[in-house]
């Protein structure tokens, strides 16, 4: 039997939560004190719900015209796509047979008759596009606000700390946001009430009722798997900013929810002593509002963007925990008031069934595949410039230019970071596992934490050893089709690179086949030493034989060429007792691989024991045929050992390796100082090397001038795509934001769209 203390307790705790609602919402009688009956007439409490209410409709409101705009684009690439598909397939019925076959000397080159017709009318011009596929109005409203929201905001600099702003956009969005949360709080009146026996603060109940509605939002935006990316075609990776600036704000309305409480009994004298009366217990009165508001600060302070670079790891293990505890914490204090809880528990199911949802994306959660619970098996490789090179034969699909978050147990069991996919998903491409697989390639440079130990554990094992990889993904990516475009430029620096190959490959065999409206491709790469390049040989090649004639024009930019000091990888640490361990669990992984392998080859061979043998072979052979390591150029002659070179203004190619593909990317050997100089201010592509659009100069691009030279090919739509460091992302969006005026001058031109990449993905 329950004892008399707690019988007591628990009657003592209803009645002060009773209280407490009544303090919330005092009942108006006819004894009512007058400043209480003009009080419950201004703004009543019962009421206070619409204020949350207010803050959904402005998002709902952004939400459909970023979706409509989305639609827009989306049909519109279909429409240009099915309409060249149309026009190609005409065409291929009234041209010649080979264009060997058209005489490119004759005057005739230039309009679109050629020799053997097939006893087709000959159209005399181009088709024009479908009127459907363009509204110039709408085009001309969005090259205006791009013209404005492309622009970057400069970044602040005190010492060594800088200090970045968001794109234009995003600041335009979080301006509106601030300004109407603001207003919606400080414009209805009153702000308070003249006494604190009269009820709460009626700005403290606006400004809370909008935190509690903003709290769906901010965990939609910050999940992988979401609506608003299927609705928009924004990556969560760009949501992601929205959702760290929606924190700071429901901080703001946070802070403006609680100063009142502590305001109104400064001058209402008595006040505080009546609101003391309406609670029992020895417990702060403001106790669970500081327990909800504690967790809230401290995640909007450890989410700065230097203190997430500077402690990222603990940010990752930390920032789910507390946002758990900040939701429980609401529950609490919010205590189902007017329509409190309808928004938190909108926010935990969104949660919920977003991480149901991520189930799909994870590559050992298939029970169908060979990855099930143990994931798939990896190859690291070294590249030149330490780079790293992760390949996973998987069965999973993914779209050029996505990234995953890849977990390797056998050398960090809980760091989990993401990498851009650098291979194309394709059957054009298959991999030596099977018919099912594609070879996943992951191109990264070390620097700390995980790539330092993926770096490590390469050196240390060699290249024969394999890893379990666990992914979780694809997620992001360019949500429209290069193919769409009439001009695609791409831009990218250093590691960058690998959010463009893929893009590249795709959109050269869509050229080839016939289903890309592209018609000029430019690719400008900047890179540090001319060993980079040997990241991507066999996909420049690629590029470089098999795209149509006189379409892509590559450049490649050497910006800090510098003789090799030494060709030796730098000293690995000793491997800690914790690296055993690793070691432990990737063999355990790749043992329960094993056996799986093992069981499917005696189903294969049906009791025959030579079909057996036969197939356990081939198996082997299948797991142990990983990439070779690069092989590293000796270190340099010591000064007395070598022979003065002479000058030559023309620099000798270096000598390849009779093994190698051999590959000319346009780019002499290092050269000396003084030649480079020369190069610099006297370089002068020969006929041959402007002919094939392959070239390499020393130095860094003038991206304006550049873009500038370019703009005078760009076709209807163009594409700008960056993937590099931040002053180049800055450079091509400052010109590309100056270019929307073509747009709405010129009618030959109905778009100039830029995508940028994030460098760290």
């Amino acid at each position: 039997m329950p004892s008399l203390w707690n019988i007591v307790t628990e009657s003592s705790r209803t009645t002060s939560m009773m209280s407490l609602t009544r303090r919330i919402n005092i009942p108006v009688t006819s004894n009512s004190p007058p400043g209480l009956v003009v009080a419950s007439k201004q703004d009543p409490w019962s009421k206070s719900g619409k204020y949350a209410l207010g803050w959904v409709y402005f998002s709902i409101i952004l939400l459909i015209i970023t979706s409509l705009i989305h639609c827009y684009h989306w049909l519109t690439d279909r429409i240009r796509r099915a309409t060249h598909k149309e026009e190609a397939g005409k065409s291929s019925m009234t041209s010649s047979p080979d264009t060997d076959y058209e005489m490119a000397n004759l005057p005739t080159s230039g309009s679109a008759r050629k020799f053997f017709p097939r006893g087709m009318e000959v159209s005399e011009g181009p088709i024009e596009q479908s009127s459907m596929s363009s509204f110039a109005p709408l085009n001309n409203a969005i090259a205006i606000a791009r013209y404005f929201f492309y622009r970057p905001i400069p970044s602040l600099r005190f010492r060594k700390l800088e200090i970045g702003f968001p794109s234009a956009g995003v600041l335009f969005i979080v301006s509106a946001a601030l300004i109407f949360v603001t207003l919606y709080c400080f414009i209805p009146q009153p702000l308070y009430y003249s006494s604190i026996a009269f009820g709460s603060p009626p700005l403290a109940i606006r400004a809370g009722m909008l935190a509690v509605a903003m709290m769906p939002w901010i965990v939609a935006l910050s999940m992988k798997a979401n609506l608003v990316t299927m609705l928009t075609g924004i990556g969560h990776e760009r949501l992601n900013v929205l959702h760290r600036w929606g924190g700071y704000l429901c901080l703001f309305l946070s802070l403006i929810h609680t100063i009142p409480f502590y305001v109104t009994p400064t001058w209402d004298e008595g006040g505080l002593q009546t609101f003391k009366s309406y609670f029992s217990g020895q417990y702060y009165i403001y106790g669970t509002g500081i327990a909800a508001l504690v967790p809230l600060i401290v995640l909007c302070l450890h989410s700065l963007p230097f203190l997430r670079r500077w402690m990222y790891e603990l940010f990752v293990a930390f920032h789910v925990p507390l946002s758990i505890l900040y939701l429980g914490m609401l529950f609490w204090h919010c205590h189902n008031y007017l329509t409190s809880w309808n928004y938190l528990f909108a926010t935990l199911a969104i949660w919920l069934s977003s991480y149901c949802v991520r189930i799909f994306y994870l590559n050992w959660t298939h029970p169908w595949r060979m990855s099930w619970l143990i994931g798939d098996e990896a190859a690291v490789t070294i590249l030149p410039e330490n780079a790293i090179k992760v390949t996973i034969p998987t069965q999973m699909k993914w779209r050029p230019g996505q990234y995953v978050y890849l977990r390797m147990p056998g050398i960090s069991i809980f760091e989990n970071h993401p990498f851009t996919i650098a291979s194309l998903c394709n059957e054009d491409f298959p991999s030596e596992y099977g018919e099912q697989y594609r070879d996943m390639t992951l191109v990264f440079r070390p620097f700390g934490g995980f790539t330092r130990k993926v770096l490590d554990s390469a050196v240390k094992r060699g290249p024969s050893a394999t890893y379990r990889a666990f992914i979780d993904g694809p997620y992001g990516g360019m949500q429209r089709d290069l193919a769409s475009f009439n001009t695609v430029v791409l831009f990218a620096g250093g590691s960058g690179i690998t959010a463009i190959v893929s893009q590249l490959l795709d959109l050269i065999k869509k050229m080839r086949d016939g289903k890309a409206v592209t018609k000029k491709v430019h690719v400008v790469w900047a890179l540090k030493r001319p060993d980079t390049m040997e990241w991507f040989k066999e996909e420049l090649r690629i590029c470089r034989e098999f795209a149509p004639p006189e379409t892509v024009n590559c450049q490649f930019f050497i910006t800090a060429a510098k003789r090799v000091v030494s060709g030796a990888l730098p000293p690995s640490p000793a491997r800690p007792v914790s690296g055993l361990f690793h070691d432990k669990i990737n063999d355990a992984f790749q043992g329960v691989a094993s056996k799986r392998h093992s069981a499917l080859i005696r189903d294969e061979a049906a009791g025959d024991p030579e079909k057996e043998q036969e197939l356990r072979r081939e198996n082997e052979d299948g797991i142990t045929a990983l990439p070779t390591p690069p092989s590293f150029p000796p270190p340099p002659k010591k000064a007395h050992t070598r022979s003065k070179p002479t000058f030559k203004l023309t620099i000798p190619k270096p000598s390849t390796p009779s093994h190698q593909n051999n590959l000319d990317f346009g780019f002499p050997s290092t050269p000396t100082l003084l030649q480079k100089n020369l190069m610099r201010f006297a370089f002068f592509p020969s006929v041959s090397a402007k002919k094939e659009g392959w070239r390499t100069e020393y130095g860094r691009p003038d991206i304006p001038f550049m873009l500038r030279g370019f703009e005078r090919e760009f076709g209807k739509r163009t594409c700008v795509f960056v993937c590099g460091p931040p002053s180049m992302r800055v450079d091509v969006a400052t010109c590309v934001a100056r270019m929307q005026r073509e747009v709405w001058s010129d009618e030959g031109k109905d778009e100039i769209f830029l995508h940028t990449e994030n460098y760290a993905i």
